[in-house]
């Protein structure tokens, strides 16, 4: 996230230019200067204006976050803005990826599972997407043949051209109309990414469809943003231009001319290379505009964990099998937990690792240190406390052990482990607050009558593929994910036993059926959550369970408590308050190794 916030930053400046370009493009007030704009007042456009970015040269230019960040300026002057992801792979949806081809999958409200760029445009854009704003050909395909198989074609050879191809516009006009955001009003500008790279032979009906859909619209209400790749060999040091001429030399012969042209680069680029760009791809000079962030992806990330609050360890390290074949790094791991201020440990996937982090529970547990348990991490808390505090020595999860006499974590009754894709408890879902007086609720909620209740979205247990990891505030490494997926929950039957000992499950669905919430007795902060919270996480509305272990371990949490939780950070700060900056209490948040330095 914080090196998905560097990039942003950085082309952001970018984007200014390419607003200011769409202003002229349209002839009309699309675009209106900051800081006079306010968001009572919003600029007034007429039709709806379509943004495609396309991408040449090499996949992962960064067409994500070019797209982020135009859609982010777009929106801080007032417009609303709606996103849409292109993927030209045959799959219907990111259900059944493997993190090593595609990295992490992406839940949205209605259980959509979708590549993490919708991630990105949620974030970043504070709006909330549907499955449909992620168009992939599968979808189109399957669309258009059961339309045929219907007989909506009545009889006629149903082909590409037009058939695909006017699928894939009516797609996009339909969804550009959809509010993603909680007014419900619909959104002016419409940022349409295409994933892949111009050229590929998977994307050409996508470029075919939006060839014809220039004119459809009309050419005022469509601009198209090329992201290309200036590379500069180290054996001259010269940028070099003609993989971007030859990029842009291909669209054109698609169809689709570049209104603006984003340059990716390792060094600032030079004014003579700018104007060869603009000279041989049919542009004005300042049509062609820079992202430069000065540093290597590796290098950017080093720096953004030099300042975060948090680091990961193996968990796997920590279990004694370690001490016998590696003792060094058994003991490297120990001391690195032990020096933590708080503990987190998230889903993940198989058997690898388990026991490590159920004794990196027991050891917060014990020592009273801020732990949050998300996913598999709270089903582990379950299994250790019943080990440890119900003598159940061999309490576990049916996934692990299928044979335990005391199952305490169970498979989900929707769960379908014969079929792959779409079987799973997915998307925005309500949770019951049986109490008033967790921390958690405290924290994050407001009473409704003798309930408090809590839209969150739920994810499959042990969908996070590729961020597998346990994050000690102050330790870092990577555990080694396996690509099966079951999905699991706590045995209701066994609740009793729990919190008898002051194990509270503070938190169930509305049946009371699923444990979703719980909290430790005298405790400062022991918490686990069976969803995934950092689905609606932020930048500057910080999940609460996430921002309450931030809290707990810089010693911030009691006086945030005293003060009567005034609001959360969700309720403190909103782009539509008013506010220039976050609350004070979180502007003025810092753990206690960041003091320090």
């Amino acid at each position: 996230m914080c090196t998905r916030l560097f990039s942003l930053y950085n082309s952001c400046f970018c984007a200014v230019e390419i607003v200011q370009h769409l202003s002229h493009r349209a002839g009309r007030a699309f675009y209106t200067k900051y800081p006079n704009i306010s968001s009572d007042h919003p600029p007034v456009i007429g039709r709806m204006k379509y943004i495609l970015v396309t991408g040449g040269v090499i996949s992962g230019i960064g067409k994500g976050i070019i797209a982020s960040s135009v859609g982010t300026i777009l929106k801080s002057c007032g417009l609303r803005v709606t996103a849409i992801k292109i993927d030209p792979y045959i799959n219907i949806d990111a259900g059944t990826f493997s993190p090593y081809e595609h990295g992490e999958v992406f839940v949205l409200d209605d259980g959509g599972e979708v590549d993490l760029d919708l991630g990105n445009y949620e974030r970043f854009l504070d709006i909330r997407l549907t499955k449909d704003n992620n168009l992939t050909t599968g979808k189109i395909y399957q669309s258009v043949i059961n339309k045929e198989r219907r007989g909506d074609y009545l009889g006629k050879t149903v082909q590409v051209v037009p058939h695909i191809t006017d699928a894939i516009q009516e797609w996009v006009m339909r969804q550009a109309q959809v509010p993603v955001d909680d007014d419900g009003v619909e959104p002016q500008v419409c940022v349409i990414e295409l994933g892949g790279t111009v050229g590929d032979i998977e994307s050409m009906p996508f470029i075919e469809a939006f060839r014809q859909f220039q004119f459809k619209v009309k050419r005022e209400n469509f601009c198209n943003i090329h992201v290309s790749l200036v590379p500069q060999p180290s054996a001259t040091g010269e940028q070099k231009t003609k993989p971007t001429q030859n990029s842009v030399r291909e669209l054109r012969g698609l169809g689709l001319s570049p209104d603006l042209i984003m340059c990716r680069c390792s060094t600032p680029l030079e004014n003579s290379v700018k104007e060869k760009i603009s000279m041989f791809c049919h542009v004005e000079p300042e049509q062609v505009s820079l992202d430069h962030t000065g540093l290597k992806t590796t290098e950017a990330v080093e720096i953004t964990v030099e300042h975060r609050p948090g680091a990961y360890v193996d968990s796997a390290d920590l279990e004694a099998s370690t001490l016998q074949e590696e003792p060094v790094r058994y003991h490297e791991a120990w001391q690195k937990l032990c020096s933590a201020n708080g503990i987190l440990v998230p889903g993940g996937f198989g058997v690898r690792g388990t026991e490590g982090k159920i004794q990196a529970i027991s050891w917060a547990r014990k020592q009273k240190k801020p732990f949050l348990g998300v996913c598999l991490g709270m089903q582990l808390a379950v299994c250790e406390f019943a080990r440890n505090m119900l003598d159940w020595k061999d309490a576990n999860s049916t996934e692990f052990d299928p044979e335990t006499k005391h199952p305490v974590v169970i498979d989900m009754p929707e769960h379908n482990p014969g079929q792959m894709g779409g079987t799973m408890r997915l998307g925005k879902r309500r949770t019951i607050f049986k109490t008033k007086n967790s921390i958690l609720s405290k924290h994050v909620l407001h009473m409704e009558a003798s309930k408090l209740k809590l839209v969150m979205k739920i994810s499959p247990c042990k969908q996070i593929w590729y961020r597998v990891f346990v994050l000690f505030l102050g330790v870092r490494a990577w555990m080694k994910p396996i690509l099966f997926v079951l999905c699991e929950q706590v045995n209701p039957e066994l609740k009793q036993h729990f919190e008898e000992k002051g194990f509270r499950f503070v938190g169930q669905d509305v049946e009371g059926e699923r444990m979703e919430v719980i909290e430790l007795d005298d405790h400062p902060y022991f918490v686990g959550v069976q969803y995934h919270p950092e689905f609606t996480s932020r930048p500057i509305k910080p999940s609460p369970p996430y921002f309450g272990l931030l809290l707990a371990a810089a010693g911030r949490l009691p006086g945030y408590l005293q003060k009567g939780c005034r609001l959360s950070p969700r309720e403190t700060y909103s782009d539509r308050s008013g506010s220039s900056s976050p609350d004070s209490e979180i502007a003025d948040f810092k753990l206690p190794s960041l003091a320090q330095d």
